[in-house]
């Protein structure tokens, strides 16, 4: 006990000569078009010692709309021999929730919009020093810019008021890692293209194809020219039996980028499967020329179709 009050009194110490966010920096968001406060209403689960991560993610896992709890988390993410829980296990076990793990970029100001857009965040810490590592998941469910607060629920105290400059401190140590967990409804408003699309594409690993064609189409409808959500699109309607949707999705994907042999192939080998041989060979043959010998499957693809077109005559 006393070993850690002395280290706390050391990190008191250094966070008082750190640098300090100062208010025209706090005001400069607020000029870009944050507002001033904001606040989150989640449920809260006071934390057990070492369950940190457990109890954020429950809280974060249960305002999205998932029936969970702490406790029952706890086999999927606690890991006893650390004492704690690493980020891979925390993004697994939302993404098994059906929910989409969306890894923000590392900007103070990216959070602060989630936060401003009605999402909590949920961050990791770490609270201690570089020789007394005390990592620790919280999450933040709101803030007040002209009072210099951020405000989290963390540990047993829900909306506990932070100093943002001590929460940028402690923040900062763990590379500013935060994640943001929403239904694949919903977008974050800081999303980028390629990064969500391959956060809805972990769906596919686990068969959650219903949760994997949500969000794609919800990455549609705010990238229309996407060529990788469309081909997602068309192998998640593959995968439920939906030819018609598929094909559909793969001329979006050929629309978006003509020279794309993955969306050319997928095209084909879904016609083909439909019996549309003359329109599938096309598209077989397109994909063959754009991979230039360096997509196999390209080429066994056309092989099928002359195959099929062969003994159809």
């Amino acid at each position: 006990m006393l070993r850690a009050r002395f280290a706390l009194g050391l990190l008191l110490l250094s966070l008082a000569g750190c640098a300090a966010l100062t208010p025209a920096q706090r005001q400069a968001f607020i000029d870009h078009g944050l507002p001033a406060t904001a606040m989150v209403d989640t449920p809260f689960f006071p934390q057990e010692q070492h369950q940190c991560g457990p109890a954020a993610l429950a809280t974060v896992l249960v305002w999205s709309g998932v029936h969970t709890s702490p406790e029952a988390l706890t086999d999927e993410v606690y890991l006893p021999g650390r004492e704690g829980s690493l980020q891979i296990e925390m993004v697994a076990a939302t993404r098994r929730a059906a929910r989409v793990p969306y890894v923000l970029q590392p900007e103070l100001e990216v959070l602060l919009r989630e936060v401003a857009a009605g999402h909590p965040v949920l961050v990791l810490q770490n609270l201690g020093l570089s020789w007394w590592t005390r990592w620790h998941y919280a999450v933040v469910v709101g803030y007040d810019l002209p009072d210099n607060v951020m405000i989290l629920n963390s540990g047993r105290q829900r909306a506990e008021r932070l100093s943002l400059n001590t929460f940028i401190f402690t923040w900062r140590r763990s590379h500013d890692w935060a994640l943001v967990v929403l239904p694949p409804t919903e977008l974050p408003v800081a999303a980028e293209p390629l990064a969500y699309v391959k956060a809805v594409a972990g769906f596919e690993r686990l068969r959650l194809w219903p949760a994997a064609e949500q969000g794609y189409r919800s990455a549609l409808a705010r990238w229309p020219h996407s060529v990788v959500a469309w081909l997602g699109l068309g192998n998640a309607r593959y995968a439920q039996g939906n030819l018609s949707g598929a094909v559909a999705a793969f001329r979006h994907a050929v629309a978006a980028d003509p020279v794309s042999a993955a969306a050319q192939n997928n095209l084909a080998s879904v016609l083909l499967e439909q019996g549309r041989l003359d329109e599938a060979l096309t598209h077989a043959e397109r994909a063959v020329a754009l991979g230039g010998g360096r997509w196999p499957e390209a080429q066994q693809t056309l092989d099928e179709v002359k195959a099929r077109r062969h003994l159809a005559h």
